[in-house]
């Protein structure tokens, strides 16, 4: 779809300048100085040559075909120069030029005007306001960076020209390799998802890098990155993500789902592994396109030395890694030719006289073992080990096996020189021993989404139409919330259990109604423009008796007809009083970037203190919900602790796929909470004994 961006067999470079330093000089000498094969054209109607090559007033002048163009005139002038593309029959253009959208309102407009002129023309462009692109594996560099990475098979898309410039400082300053680089800028026509998608058909990229910092259709970037993270591991680095969501939610599931949740739950649901700093980002891409997945969690540490043997062991308690003890058979080998003070167990300790052959051999060794999946080889300077040679038998070695190594040679001066020659033989070299461990966790993790089985996503019939009316009333009459009654019948046609209930207007209703279900009651207020009943003293419990009824009715109606005089009061509700069984929450939000989530945790203090809660995008798959239930700290206790039943897990996993179902049923639910959701023994099922509703929109 994009590949002209890529493999131009011409370029045109619209504002080529004759003078060093400025933008327009410096990507038309890139375009000719890294080994570009195709015709490059300069555009500058005030110069007949530049760079020893033939200048022309415009695009419409040059006599041969243009497959690219890289535009560097004023913003002014750039729909002009889009509208010569669309008449020269270029499809593909990069668009340098500053002075759009990021400007302000002047530059907002300009940049609306350019998306239309390149519609028109049938151009796709990459910009406004970026660095360029470059491919390795083309020698395109059409960009205004100063220098060439190496080929490589790592491709990165980056929303910031500025971090394009330091990714590209560090690939060139440590000899890591690239396939592809690709400042985004304003990204006003090829969006993040274009680039994804391109990277993951291109056989010169086996790892893709991003940084973003917004995203125009944030569902379609996650559907995509979906399939593409199947293909090839998908690392994104998102800036911006603190900033705490909907302020003025009127749900716990809407004031929790702020911008980090929900790009990390979109995240993890899509395949994507998340890289929270720079660090982090270039060393998961080492790891990814230097070694083998690991085929399990189990991993073996070789060290010269305790305390960094400790540290790493520490780290992968808190991974998906496992320490687990060597085969009797490999500790026998060990025990052949390491000290007696060695520690032949889990992280293995040859000890700080260890040289090459002794790292050389341990590391044989341990490979052997089938029940070993990867390898971290620690090493601390000491005065007797050979840096050097340690590093070239462990690169030795790594050629010839297909279980992932990779090292942390500590420290910086003195090991300077082995760890170019890791990288020689594609051995990641990471500072500190955690890296290390942190990156071939996320190795594993991929290792286990690729080959997990494809989701299961459950469809309820029949559950829409019951509550169609219902939303229908509400929007007509321009309400932003249910009442307890219509949350009921929509509860009720999508399969949730609740208390028997009834609507009573006076106090002789309310009386008829409570001994009709029974004692103890439980009253409600019942007003539109009540969300949160029970802060405004609109809920009371545990009615036993008749006197308790009336004088219950008559304190919530005179309370709140006090302190709000104008609420339209339509009665109370009488519900059965529900006893037993574990509290949970469950809700919907609508998220600016994804649609709808779903948001599951323990009710209580569990949500109002301490925030444990999962959420995930919708639609939910049975495994999503399966791992949202699991994924939150106190999930031992739905297990059952100190001699409680086991919860009914199954029929919790039921109720997030169905108000998953609800969600996407009504796009115009903004927030919804089921809370508390009593959920009883495993097989008993669960009661919905309080919700509340939000809509508006569609």
């Amino acid at each position: 779809m994009i590949n002209g961006f890529f493999n131009p067999k011409s370029i045109a470079v619209i504002g080529a300048s004759r003078t060093p330093g400025k933008v327009g000089y410096d990507i038309l000498k890139n375009t000719v100085q890294y080994g570009y094969q195709g015709a490059v054209y300069p555009i500058n109607p005030n110069a007949s040559e530049i760079l020893g090559l033939k200048c022309y007033p415009s695009l419409l002048d040059v006599p041969d075909e243009i497959d690219l163009a890289v535009v560097v005139v004023p913003p002014q002038k750039v729909c002009e120069v889009i509208e010569q593309c669309g008449t020269k029959k270029i499809d593909s253009a990069i668009i340098i030029t500053a002075g759009f959208r990021e400007s302000g309102l002047e530059g907002t407009k300009l940049e609306n005007s350019l998306i239309k002129k390149a519609k028109e023309s049938g151009v796709r462009f990459i910009g406004p306001n970026c660095l360029g692109i470059i491919d390795t594996h083309s020698r395109v560099n059409a960009s205004f960076a100063a220098g060439m990475p190496k080929k490589g098979s790592i491709g990165f898309f980056s929303q910031s020209g500025a971090l394009c410039l330091a990714v590209l400082d560090r690939a060139l300053s440590e000899d890591i390799g690239f396939s592809k680089f690709i400042s985004m800028g304003n990204k006003a026509d090829v969006s993040d998802t274009d680039i994804m998608i391109a990277l993951a058909e291109d056989d010169n990229t086996k790892v893709i890098l991003g940084y973003i910092e917004g995203l125009t259709d944030g569902r379609k970037f996650i559907e995509a990155a979906s399939k593409v993270s199947k293909k090839k591991p998908l690392i994104i680095l998102k800036s911006g993500t603190t900033i705490s969501g909907a302020k003025a939610a009127s749900s716990h599931t809407g004031a929790l789902a702020g911008r980090e949740t929900s790009f990390d739950s979109a995240f993890k649901q899509s395949g994507i592994i998340q890289a929270h700093t720079m660090g982090e980002l270039f060393n998961y891409a080492l790891a990814f396109s230097n070694q083998h997945l690991p085929a399990g969690p189990n991993v073996a540490i070789i060290t010269n030395s305790g305390g960094p043997g400790i540290i790493a062991a520490d780290a992968c308690d808190r991974s998906r890694l496992q320490l687990v003890p060597l085969h009797k058979e490999t500790i026998d080998e060990l025990r052949s030719f390491l000290p007696s003070v060695a520690s032949f167990y889990n992280p293995i300790d040859i000890l700080g006289d260890a040289g090459a052959d002794r790292y050389e051999k341990t590391l044989n060794m341990v490979l052997k073992d089938e029940k070993i999946n990867g390898v971290i080889v620690l090493l601390t300077p000491t005065a007797v080990v050979n840096v050097e040679a340690t590093a070239g038998a462990i690169g030795n070695i790594a050629n010839l096996v297909d279980k992932p190594i990779l090292a942390s040679f500590m420290g910086k001066k003195s090991v300077e020189s082995g760890s170019k020659i890791l990288m020689k033989y594609n051995v990641p070299n990471y500072s500190y021993p955690e890296e290390a461990v942190y990156a071939l966790n996320e190795m594993y993790r991929y290792h286990f989404w690729i080959n997990r089985p494809a989701k299961t996503f459950p469809h309820f019939k029949g559950l829409k139409e019951k509550a169609s009316n219902i939303f229908k009333e509400v929007m007509e009459k321009k309400r932003e919330h249910l009442t307890d009654p219509e949350i009921h019948e929509v509860l009720k046609a999508y399969g949730f259990l609740q208390p028997k209930s009834l609507l009573a207007r006076t106090s002789e209703e309310a009386v008829a109604a409570s001994k009709g279900i029974g004692y103890p009651v439980v009253m409600k207020i019942v007003s539109p423009q009540i969300v949160h009943k029970s802060d405004v003293g609109g809920v009371k419990t545990n009615l036993t008796s008749k006197k308790d009824v009336e004088n219950a009715f008559f304190d919530i109606t005179t309370r709140i007809k006090q302190i709000m005089p104008t609420v339209n009061i339509y009665g109370v509700m009488i519900q059965e009083m529900i006893q037993g069984g574990k509290e949970i929450i469950i809700g919907i939000t609508k998220d600016p970037q994804f649609g709808h989530m779903i948001m599951f945790g323990l009710g209580g203090i569990y949500v109002e203190v301490l925030k444990d809660v999962s959420f995930r995008v919708t639609p939910l798959s049975q495994e999503d919900a399966h791992e949202m239930i699991r994924e939150i700290r106190t999930f031992p206790l739905l297990r059952g602790v100190r001699g409680e039943a086991e919860a009914d897990v199954e029929a919790i996993e039921k109720s997030l796929l169905i108000l998953s179902q609800l969600a996407l049923d009504f796009p115009q639910i903004i927030e919804a909470d089921i809370n508390p959701l009593l959920v009883k023994k495993r097989g008993e099922g669960m009661v919905a004994v309080d919700a509340r509703f939000t809509i508006g929109g569609e």
